[in-house]
C-alpha cells in the first residue's frame, strides 16, 4: 500500500468518525458532538486565517513592500496604517480609538451590500418582470401568447400584493387610529398568501438539500464499512 493510498484511507477513517460524533447528537447533546463542532470551527478559524494571510496580508501587503517599496508605498500605506489603527480595539483602554475604523468598514460593507443588492437583485428582477409584457418576444419564444400573459398579470400581482403586505403607513384619524385603509388591508392578504406559497418553496428546498446531504453522509457510511470489510476479508 503506497503513501496515497494510506492518505487515501486515513481521511475516510476520520471522515467516517467525525460523522459518527455528529450523528450521536440524534441520541442526546454528548461530549463526541461537541467534540465534532470544536474541531469544525477550529479547522474553519484556521483555513480562514489562512486564506487571509496569504492572499491579503502576504501578496497585497508585504510583497510588495519587499519588490518595489516606493512605487506601492502609496497603496499599501492607508491599509496598513488602518490595520494597525484597528488593534486598538483589542485593548480595554484603547478600544474607543479604534472605533473610526470600524465605522469606515461598516459603511463600506453596507454601501457594497446596497449596491449588490440594487445591481444584483432588484434591477433584473424589474427588468425580468417588466420584459414578461414584451408580446413581441412572446411570439418569438413560440409560446402561447395567453399562458404568457397570464404568467406577466401573477407576476404583477404578487409584486403588488407583497408590497401592499409591507405598507405599514396609516391615517392619522382617531375612530381609526392604527388601521390601514381597507383596499390596502385587502391587498396585503393577498400579498400574504403569496408570501407563504414562496416561503414554503423555500422551505421545501432547504429541506431537500439537507436530506441530499444526509442521504450522501449515510452512502458515505456505508461504502466505508464496505470498503473496511474488503480491505480486511
Amino acid at each position: 500500500m503506497n503513501l496515497a493510498n494510506i492518505s487515501d484511507l486515513a481521511g475516510a477513517l476520520i471522515g467516517f468518525l467525525l460523522t459518527l460524533m455528529v450523528f450521536s447528537y440524534l441520541i442526546k447533546d454528548n461530549p463526541l458532538f461537541r467534540l465534532a463542532i470544536h474541531i469544525f470551527i477550529g479547522v474553519s478559524a484556521g483555513y480562514a486565517t489562512i486564506t487571509v494571510f496569504y492572499n491579503i496580508i502576504l501578496y497585497r501587503l508585504i510583497s510588495p513592500l519587499i519588490q518595489s517599496p516606493l512605487s506601492q508605498i502609496y497603496l499599501v500605506l492607508p491599509p496598513l496604517l488602518l490595520g494597525i489603527w484597528l488593534l486598538t480595539k483589542a485593548s480595554p483602554r484603547l478600544s474607543h480609538l479604534g472605533s473610526p475604523v470600524v465605522a469606515f468598514m461598516v459603511g463600506i460593507g453596507a454601501a457594497t451590500a446596497i449596491t449588490g443588492a440594487l445591481s444584483g437583485t432588484l434591477f433584473p428582477q424589474i427588468e425580468a418582470s417588466i420584459n414578461l409584457f414584451d408580446l413581441q418576444a412572446a411570439r418569438q419564444s413560440g409560446n402561447n401568447l395567453a399562458f404568457w400573459l397570464f404568467n406577466a398579470m401573477v407576476v404583477m400581482a404578487g409584486t403588488i400584493t407583497t408590497l401592499a403586505y409591507f405598507h405599514f403607513g396609516v391615517r392619522d384619524r382617531q375612530e381609526s387610529a392604527g388601521r390601514r385603509q381597507p383596499w390596502i388591508d385587502f391587498l396585503g392578504r393577498i400579498g400574504q398568501i403569496f408570501l407563504v406559497v414562496a416561503l414554503g418553496g423555500l422551505f421545501a428546498g432547504v429541506y431537500a438539500a439537507a436530506l441530499n446531504a444526509l442521504i450522501k453522509q449515510l452512502t458515505f457510511i456505508w461504502d466505508f464499512i464496505w470498503m473496511m470489510l474488503g480491505t480486511i476479508l
